[in-house]
């Protein structure tokens, strides 16, 4: 299996995203998967990753100042010119880091009414269309309402119907196992019924979201197994919080028989 870093929570020692491409590099990583760098250029961020020397996976669509709870508008009635011009500013910066996958945030909704689920099929189509031109992946995460309470799409069955309905090769699911074990549970069964829609996959445990071998509810030594002899062998992301220092926190890829 093929690991990645997520710099929006690994390497949170240093305080720059731009200074975790090397220290992800310094690690052994080959490959990153990041949010939208607020605040730093297109040429910033393309140095950073290439003067580091590590291919970039993902990266998140432009949705505002998550440190506020700013995650996207794609939900969001009215805003459609907003989230267009979001989705062209993060396919600058995905060509410029060679990014072939981004996840399109939907955002966080005190109430939902069947014109948000409209608007986000409009726009998730609307993005599928485009990125079909840009040979990009666009990718949907249902996100569990413990960690990110209001967060708009946190259903399975819906996020699976809509990626059916567009029936487009530019749109899967990103299935973060972390949520999928809050949502859902019944891991074996959900990762083989979900496998033929996948487009990424992330891992952390539950529920503390640090490192696979710490204590929790996921078996990841039978997880990560179960993903590989499920048909996956893309890149893994790992959005956990280290408990500890990151290097130090990585032994486990070895204890588990892989290497990064």
């Amino acid at each position: 299996m093929k690991f990645c870093a997520n710099l929006a929570f690994m390497f949170t020692e240093s305080a720059s995203i731009l200074e975790r491409y090397a220290l992800a590099k310094d690690a052994g990583f080959k490959a990153v998967e990041t949010g939208f760098p607020l605040g730093y250029s297109i040429e910033q961020v393309k140095h950073a990753k290439e003067a580091a020397g590590v291919e970039q996976v993902l990266i998140n669509l432009k949705t505002g100042d998550v440190t506020k709870g700013e995650l996207g508008v794609t939900a969001v009635p009215g805003k459609e010119t907003e989230f267009q011009e979001n989705l062209r500013t993060t396919i600058e910066y995905a060509k410029a880091v060679g990014a072939r996958k981004i996840h399109i945030m939907a955002g966080k909704l005190e109430t939902v009414s069947p014109q948000n689920w409209t608007t986000y099929e409009n726009n998730l189509k609307y993005a599928a269309d485009v990125l079909k031109t840009q040979g990009i992946l666009g990718v949907i995460e249902p996100i569990n309402q413990h960690s990110v309470p209001k967060y708009f799409l946190s259903d399975y069955k819906k996020a699976v119907d809509i990626i059916k309905r567009l029936d487009s090769d530019h749109l899967k699911l990103q299935l973060d196992i972390f949520h999928l074990q809050h949502i859902s549970g019944d891991l074996s069964h959900n990762i083989q019924n979900l496998m033929p829609y996948v487009g990424h996959i992330q891992i952390a445990q539950v529920p503390n979201r640090n490192e696979p071998d710490t204590a929790g509810e996921i078996n990841y030594q039978y997880i990560i197994e179960h993903i590989q002899n499920s048909g996956y062998s893309d890149w893994i992301g790992l959005e956990y919080k280290p408990a500890g220092n990151t290097k130090n926190g990585l032994k486990w890829i070895q204890d588990f028989g892989y290497n990064l």
